[in-house]
């Protein structure tokens, strides 16, 4: 990856660059940072001679060459400084926590923005609400685009940031129309690489956060980083991951729970852990646990379902959302075991 002495090459600099690598049968993808663009090269980047006419460019800083198979995403990558922002928190920082209905549901919308008050009157920074929904069945409710009027509503209404998440084209350039503030990749799509590539690059110049959650069946931490490097080599280095728990499940929970993962992913990549604690066990009561669990093992945030009246929301709400009071005693906990480490 080229390091330019300013924060961004002009458009002739760019075009100088793109035709030196051109020559070694390379392009360049550029990474929107928050304070300056890094230039990678895309494809064999070992040619001495095209890495010494670069370093002969005069506002060429350095030319940086990885090994590691995720080279944006590696924690010796120079994007390890970079910093990713939801709303006023700076993931690192302080706890971050996203709170919300699994499903928007369209006969009681209400419920939706009553929630998003509650959840912000505990204290959570975002609000996540399921506008699409992947369903097993075909016959069960898919979502609806027009709930993201819905979404947009809770966030004029309480002024916090909100997530959903896509799993198409289509839904995603509605989610951009619409300039949803956090985008999801959801388990089911999370080695759709070519869908992983799109959104990478549809939000590359926004800046715009994804939060990538683990496949179910996905095993090495490796193949989770590179899912994550499909993103970022396609421009956008604002991933956040998200364990939400995967297979086999443990006998009462819904998932296996892999908030244990979060200091595996640390050592290998600078990008933040935000884990979803309500899919990984899959029951209201063990949610504060694993929550807990989970900052204790140094993630930067949590994902929550969460519902003023849990009983009565569709999708997963009914078994595994908790109430906006359980939520507030909850964050309270969070910021202790978030001291302590």
């Amino acid at each position: 990856m080229i390091i330019s002495k300013a924060p961004t090459l002009t458009d002739k600099q760019l075009a100088e660059v793109e035709s030196v690598v051109g020559d070694f049968g390379c392009n360049i993808q550029v990474i929107y940072g928050a304070h300056r663009n890094i230039y990678a090269i895309i494809g064999d980047e070992r040619s001495e001679t095209m890495v010494n006419r670069l370093l002969g460019l005069e506002y060429v800083a350095r030319v940086d060459r990885m090994e590691s198979v995720y080279k944006l995403m590696d924690i010796r990558s120079d994007l390890a400084n970079h910093r990713t922002q939801v709303g006023s928190v700076t993931l690192g920082e302080e706890p971050l926590v996203i709170a919300g209905h699994c499903t928007i549901d369209p006969s009681n919308t209400n419920a939706f923005l009553e929630t998003a008050h509650g959840v912000k009157e505990a204290g959570a920074q975002a609000i996540r609400g399921g506008v699409w929904k992947p369903r097993t069945s075909p016959h069960s409710y898919q979502g609806s685009s027009k709930m993201v009027d819905v979404l947009l509503k809770a966030r004029e209404e309480t002024g916090l940031p909100v997530v959903a998440e896509v799993m198409d084209d289509a839904q995603l350039d509605v989610a951009l129309a619409a300039k949803l503030d956090i985008l999801q990749i959801g388990t089911r799509n999370a080695l759709n690489y070519t869908f992983l590539a799109q959104v990478g690059k549809k939000t590359a110049e926004a800046g715009v956060p994804v939060l990538l959650k683990r496949g179910r069946h996905m095993g090495p931490v490796d193949e989770f980083i590179s899912a994550a490097e499909y993103l970022a080599a396609n421009g956008n280095p604002n991933v956040i991951f998200c364990p939400r728990g995967t297979m086999p499940e443990l006998d009462g929970f819904r998932n296996h729970p892999d908030e244990s993962i979060t200091p595996l992913l640390k050592e290998k990549s600078w990008a933040p852990v935000v884990v979803d604690p309500s899919h990984s066990v899959g029951r209201a009561k063990y949610v504060p646990q694993c929550s807990l669990a989970a900052i204790a093992y140094g993630a930067d945030g949590l994902v929550i379902e969460s519902h003023v009246n849990p009983i009565s929301g569709i999708g997963d709400d009914p078994k595994q959302a908790i109430t906006p009071e359980v939520l507030k005693k909850l964050i309270h906990d969070v910021g202790v075991v978030w001291g302590l480490r």
